[in-house]
């Protein structure tokens, strides 16, 4: 509970380090006070930024904060301040949208220090806006938002307060041009397996995102409670870390993946490395069982690495051999490990960010070297864990980007800020995870959002269960979704040969429709299995098929109906370029402007 209740409070600033390096871009250019910024003209466009519309923060609706003008730089007629009360907000309109992705960008001023904001959209949730510390007025990009045609508004609540609102812009997004994914590994020597998950990742990404849930338990009332499984267990090495197992820890983390593989689930490991030396063993917070944290521990990274024939540069040989020796019990077995160490390195709160980016990447990539060149571990799939380029280890080096997210209760938004960070970090040539949420991102908001993240790992306890976080009918409704991969559909990952499906309507009537389903091989292997899974409104049903057993149920958001499709003994193996063709009944009729988009997996 101590570590549950810890990484909350820490995981909740995260956001505040995800866009120091790219916070200033766009900033207007100082205007006198009072008077109109010379980054809009008289159109309203924000000059450098295409077709940007800006909107005044003084213009808008305030709750318990106040227009001032004092500070020098802004534009319009003022700015916002006064942002001190959990409450205390200002709702700027947007009228006349004509709908669509926009880029939203917050002008503010920061001057005590670095802030968080929380975002809303038309009253939702949309995630946190992060303003770097300054003392004049600057550009924050906050991500996307999807306007609705006509009026909306977009709200800027208090989070950490004392920080003041100049205005915002938004801009139009041409859609995404494909991604230049190609699931090759950075290791050379990567095993089969490896090979193969990253290829299954790569080859469902943009279309899906595997479910993943942090520990066995959470798992365990999944299953119990919403009746599905994720495709992915999180797990942890920190009670294997040398400086808690000469305390009298012991973990069965290596048992519990290889059990998870045995059901033919992804395993995901993080660690909190317990700091090798160094810990300060106080009552209050600085117990020697949260060594992990920078303010329970005296080690020096830093100066650890500088000294490679030093006491403290052994113990941490020591303790990457130590990780490494559980990871190679899974290698043996042939077990992939999405394997994410150093996590978080930028938020400074745990040991090894501490000292700024160069000695987290210094260590990560001594562990990398380590781990594969001496100890063979080609099982890993490397997955780095801070969205700031200059922490980024580099290229060769990582396989997978990612974030960790923990929005407000119940803000189930896209996470499209830092998605499009990590993006641009591994200029979209390396996979993007969300490797550790609270409130999990609606799928279908995923889908308008693009945020093409390949799987997210809700975090463990209250995250799960509380019923704020992640109501019961959210947790259905995602554990139901198409887009959403669990681990009965997740398929043989360890020997992924991958398949596309289209769908053709052949007949309509007054109640009911023939389909056809024709699924292709893609992959370089065969399978010898397939998965389609499609969704329809809310009422379509299936009454019978052949080829295929198709079933047909409401989705948890009560508006969709999910189809899911599984091979008969004679169709099931899908070489390259094999096709299997399926048909179908429609229960009910089928409106003309509905066209079944299906989603294929193989196993």
């Amino acid at each position: 509970m101590e570590l549950r209740t810890a990484v909350r409070g820490a995981v909740a600033a995260l956001a505040a380090v995800l866009a120091v390096t790219l916070a200033l871009l766009g900033a207007p250019p100082p205007a006198a006070a009072g008077q109109p910024g010379t980054a809009q003209d008289g159109s309203g466009q924000a000059a450098g930024q295409g077709d940007a519309e800006r909107y005044e923060a003084e213009d808008g609706e305030l709750h318990g904060v106040s227009v001032a003008a004092t500070a020098p730089g802004h534009s319009g007629t003022g700015y916002v301040e006064g942002f001190d009360q959990a409450d205390d907000r200002v709702t700027i309109t947007v009228p006349d949208s004509p709908g669509g992705l926009h880029e939203l960008t917050v002008h503010h001023r920061a001057p005590y220090g670095q802030k968080n904001a929380v975002l809303r959209l038309n009253g939702d949730g949309l995630g946190e806006v992060t303003f770097p510390e300054g003392t004049e007025f600057a550009a924050a990009p906050a991500g996307k938002v999807l306007l609705a045609p006509g009026t909306n508004t977009i709200t800027v609540v208090n989070g950490w307060g004392w920080y003041e609102i100049d205005a915002i812009t938004l801009a139009p997004v041409p859609p995404r041009p494909p991604h230049q994914v190609t699931g090759e590994p950075v290791n050379p020597r990567a095993t089969p397996e490896a090979r193969s998950l990253l290829r299954y990742l790569a080859d469902h990404y943009g279309t899906h995102i595997l479910s993943g849930q942090q520990d066995m338990a959470g798992i365990r009332w999944l299953e119990e409670n919403i009746g599905r499984a994720p495709a992915v267990a999180g797990l942890d090495m920190m009670d294997y870390s040398p400086s808690r197992v000469e305390r009298g820890t012991t973990s069965q983390e290596i048992e519990n993946a290889l059990a998870w593989d045995e059901r033919g689930g992804v395993t995901t490991f993080v660690w909190h490395w317990n700091a090798p030396t160094g810990l300060i063993d106080e009552p209050g917070g600085r117990e020697w069982w949260r060594g992990f944290y920078t303010d329970a521990t005296t080690f020096d990274l830093a100066a650890a690495l500088a000294d490679p024939q030093s006491e403290e540069y052994a113990l941490l040989l020591r303790d990457i051999d130590a990780i490494a020796g559980e990871l190679a019990r899974l290698r043996d077995a042939g077990v992939p490990v999405l394997w994410r160490p150093l996590h978080e390195a930028e938020g400074g709160w745990f040991w090894w960010g501490a000292k700024g980016p160069g000695p987290a990447k210094e260590l990560y990539r001594l562990m990398y070297e380590r781990m594969t060149g001496h100890h063979g571990l080609h099982n890993l799939v490397w997955v780095w864990n801070s969205v700031d380029p200059a922490w980024y280890p580099g290229d060769d080096v990582v396989d997978i980007v990612s974030a960790d997210s923990y929005a407000p209760a119940g803000d189930h938004g896209p996470v499209s800020g830092p998605y499009e960070k990590l993006v641009e970090l591994g200029e979209d040539r390396k996979l993007v995870a969300l490797t550790e949420v609270g409130p999990i991102p609606d799928p279908d908001l995923l889908a308008a959002y693009e945020a093409d993240w390949s799987w997210f790992v809700t975090w463990s306890g209250d995250f799960l269960t509380d019923g704020r976080t992640n109501s019961r009918a959210h947790l259905e409704h995602v554990y139901g979704h198409p887009r959403v991969v669990t681990l009965d559909e997740l398929g043989d990952f360890k020997q992924h040969g991958g398949c596309t499906a289209t769908h053709e309507v052949t007949d309509r009537w007054g109640t009911g429709y023939l389909g056809s389903v024709t699924v292709t091989g893609t992959g370089e292997g065969t399978a010898d299995t397939w998965r389609v899974a499609w969704r329809l409104p809310a009422g379509q049903g299936v009454s019978g098929s052949w080829g295929a057993d198709v079933t047909a149920r409401a989705s948890g958001d009560a508006a969709t109906t999910a189809v899911r499709a599984v091979p008969a003994a004679w169709n099931a193996r899908l070489g390259p370029g094999g096709q299997a063709v399926f048909g179908l009944v429609g229960g009910t009729a089928l409106p003309d402007d509905v066209v079944p988009a299906p989603s294929c997996t193989t196993g």
